[in-house]
């Protein structure tokens, strides 16, 4: 049975389990073949303590697409060193960088929506294509609440661009789920989320939100599109 086909059977297994046990199940599942991609986001730091507080055999990987926040730099190490554990990086390959900078110039991708995807592409897409190699099921922080887009995500998804079982386990959490599980668990988080910035990407792409604005608002705050970099835009099949 290829990979897509599972889905169905792993959903009735998983659909009912608490975080730390779903996630222990995936890997028992696949050993060596789950992977968790964090941004270092809250969402992310929620299935990191998962991970590393229960020392699931899940790697743990973050794409440095090189204009992160320095307090994005500062979790990653703090989060390193109270669980003692690795967070793996991916960088963008320099010559693909050189050639967008050549072409688009430094900060292009305030230019146009073309430039800015294009910006994505080379600086996280192209890394998560190598990071998810040899990979059967990629872990997200994903949750609906986040925007329009992503309410319509589900626990398990097959993702077609990158041919793995995409699974989602906190897809279903309220914002106040989140923060509950990291204010009882201890579990540092980037500083920023107290100064307004509620989604953390690249320094040059992200603000604060303003009252009343979507959490994602603040991210390539300068278009009206939907606001996707392209790593969790491609599905075709869904399990709820």
């Amino acid at each position: 049975m290829n990979l897509k086909d599972q889905l169905p059977s792993l959903l009735e297994e998983i659909s009912n389990l608490p975080l730390a046990e779903a996630l222990a199940w995936v890997a028992n599942k696949f050993p060596g073949r789950v992977a968790f991609s964090t941004a270092l986001g809250q969402e992310d730091q929620v299935i990191t303590h998962a991970v590393f507080s229960q020392k699931l055999p899940i790697r743990i990987f973050s794409l440095d697409t090189g204009r992160l926040f320095q307090e994005t730099y500062t979790l990653w190490a703090d989060t390193e060193y109270k669980y003692k554990s690795k967070i793996e990086p991916f960088f963008p390959e320099a010559a693909d960088v050189e050639g967008l900078i050549t072409r688009n110039g430094v900060n292009g991708f305030y230019d146009s929506v073309e430039n800015r995807k294009a910006c994505c592409h080379v600086r996280k897409v192209l890394p998560l294509t190598r990071a998810l190699q040899h990979v059967d099921v990629w872990v997200t922080g994903l949750r609906s609440g986040q925007s329009a887009n992503r309410s319509s995500f589900s626990l398990l998804e097959w993702d077609e661009a990158f041919q793995v079982i995409k699974f989602n386990p906190i897809i279903n959490w309220t914002y106040d789920e989140m923060i509950a599980y990291l204010h009882d668990n201890q579990v540092p988080y980037n500083k920023l989320h107290d100064q307004g910035f509620v989604s953390i990407g690249c320094a040059p792409c992200t603000r604060a939100i303003l009252p009343g604005e979507e959490p994602r608002a603040g991210r390539w705050w300068w278009e009206q599109t939907q606001k996707e970099c392209g790593l969790h835009a491609n599905y075709s099949s869904k399990q709820n």
